[in-house]
């Protein structure tokens, strides 16, 4: 019986239609985001905790049954909460809000969506949708107002929005610069609520549409549901009628609670925010505060969060063989990722102690998956690359530092950072700086009946970090097609070419690692590079000339 509800959830979990005892989970498609959620879903059905280690070691359907029926009983879940007159920010919001305290209201946290539309709108419909939407995720319509020092959550009703989506008339050459205006706003986050929606008319039938939500409000899975929620709104007000979708089982008030609930006090030495705190302190003990970048210029007092995009592809081809190697090694395709960027790393020199931030869903409750809200989390991963191992041995290295780093994912990376980096600095980022995510999650569109949407570009990238890597895994018939994304640098330390150069040799190290070979063995230059060290600074011979020093003269 046990392993027929553990199929049901992994196919549930897969979206597979049948899924047999002892299929593998990460052959059938499972990364490390699914596995969150395979837990997740566990927990509900079976009302154990059974943790992601778990799934690591044992990723079948046969071998998870059998761990459930010894695990220990699952935490508090996650339900509606009893409001105390003034709901406190959670830890994530808590750390933007002093970061706009201390810098001044800023762009750097936006979120935005660029999008031309191409068709028959319908521009009430669209209105009502939003105004649908706020009404819906109450994080959207919450500002944080300030008593006696400390911030809180007040969310505001429907009837105090005003017009939630601005309507104006542009010609085509102004619609640049109302973009990068509207995506670059700076949120009074203590007035304000934080979503802005801009509707430029540009011709007939013809429109760009401009929303901006702030990270205290959303982050990137969101993204998903809200502009799913915008479609499933939008279609109805054009059939003339409300939205009939389901209610969302718990708002972000009801999180910020439960989450100070299920982490406990501190000063509990029994509480998972101590236990977790303690762990964080010993794993990251001596680890480097800045990573040695070699930058085009010095790092600025105060850093400007502007950054270089450039493109980033690994072929399929290589694609493909590192998925092949991530099977064979038990680790995900992320992990082999972030040991090849290690390897980049160390060989760029910054030493053999590499530590590299990443990013958590932090939805480890089922009731979160649908809904808006900041519930990223950051990881800080560390990658010890010392004594020329294997890339195949340094995968062994990453995938322990990696499950533990999981299985400790509840404490905030804000409360981290008080923790362990009480020396703050405005020129570079705490506790790491450079920072890598593979998306997992289904890139979000809008759809608005049948109007074409299209992205639009909206100017300069902000960047909190000196190097961010995004990558994304792409199919083919099935089959891996390739890895797409994009590196950002920092402006402060580098320039474009520098960053073009950078992704250039990540993809190097990767077609490299493939075949796993010792790390001494990597090549990061390309031929050209070598050509260039080898022979060309080189050739500095000069021929010889006779005589005594006088007659030289």
């Amino acid at each position: 019986m046990a392993e027929e509800l553990v199929c049901q959830v992994f196919a549930d979990v897969l979206g597979v239609e049948r899924v047999g005892v002892e299929d593998n989970f990460f052959e059938l498609g499972g990364h490390s985001l699914l596995a969150m959620r395979l837990v997740s879903r566990l927990r509900v059905v079976f009302g154990v905790e059974v943790g992601v280690r778990a799934l690591f070691e044992v990723s079948t359907p046969a071998g998870l049954a059998a761990r459930v029926a010894g695990a220990d009983a699952a935490r508090v879940g996650l339900t509606r909460w009893e409001r105390p007159e003034r709901v406190p920010l959670s830890f994530a919001q808590r750390r933007l809000w002093f970061l706009a305290q201390l810098e001044g209201p800023s762009a750097t946290y936006n979120i935005p969506i660029a999008l031309r539309l191409e068709g028959v709108l319908d521009v009430p419909a669209l209105r009502a949708a939003f105004c649908d939407v706020l009404g819906r995720h109450e994080v959207l319509r919450t500002v944080f107002p300030v008593v006696d020092g400390e911030p809180y959550q007040q969310v505001l009703t429907s009837g105090e929005l005003g017009d939630v989506l601005r309507v104006v008339r542009a010609a085509e050459w102004e619609v640049a610069d109302l973009v990068m205006e509207e995506t670059g706003y700076r949120f009074e986050l203590g007035v304000e609520v934080p979503l802005r929606a801009l509707l430029v008319g540009i011709g007939v039938d013809v429109h760009v549409l401009v929303v901006v939500v702030h990270h205290v409000a959303g982050d990137g899975w969101s993204m998903g549901p809200l502009s799913r929620d915008i479609s499933v709104a939008y279609g109805a007000r054009c059939d003339g009628r409300a939205p009939g979708w389901e209610p969302l089982p718990v708002q972000y008030a009801d999180y910020t609670l439960w989450q100070r609930e299920l982490l406990g006090d501190e000063g509990d030495p029994d509480s998972v925010l101590a236990g977790q705190v303690g762990f964080w302190r010993d794993a990251l003990a001596g680890a480097p505060q800045e990573l040695a970048l070699p930058g085009d210029r010095p790092r600025p007092a105060v850093a400007s969060h502007q950054g270089h995009t450039v493109a980033l592809e690994v072929p399929a081809e290589v694609h493909a063989q590192l998925a092949a190697l991530a099977r064979e090694q038990g680790v995900t395709l992320f992990m082999v990722v972030q040991a090849a960027l290690a390897v980049l790393l160390s060989r760029l020199g910054a030493g053999e102690d590499i530590p590299v931030g990443t990013a958590v869903a932090g939805r480890t409750d089922q009731a979160l998956d649908d809904l808006v809200g900041f519930f990223v989390n950051t990881l800080v991963l560390r990658t010890d690359v010392s004594g020329d191992p294997t890339f195949g041995e340094l995968l062994e290295r990453v995938r322990e530092t990696s499950l533990a780093a999981l299985e400790h994912q509840d404490v905030p990376f804000e409360r981290l950072v008080e923790v362990l980096a009480p020396d703050r600095s405005l020129a570079r980022h705490p506790l790491f700086q450079v920072m890598l995510t593979l998306q997992n999650n289904a890139e979000p569109s809008i759809e608005l009946g049948g109007v074409r949407a299209v992205p639009v570009p909206f100017g300069q990238v902000a960047s909190r970090f000196d190097m961010n890597l995004t990558l994304r895994e792409t199919t083919i018939a099935g089959r891996p097609g390739g890895l797409r994304g994009s590196v950002t640098g920092s402006v402060d330390l580098f320039d474009g070419v520098s960053v073009e150069v950078f992704a250039e040799r990540l993809v190097r190290v990767l077609s490299a690692v493939a075949g796993d070979v010792r790390l001494s063995e990597v090549g990061v230059l390309s031929e050209g590079e070598r050509g260039r060290v080898l022979v060309g600074w080189n050739e500095s011979g000069v021929v010889g000339v006779s005589g005594v020093v006088p007659g030289l003269f």
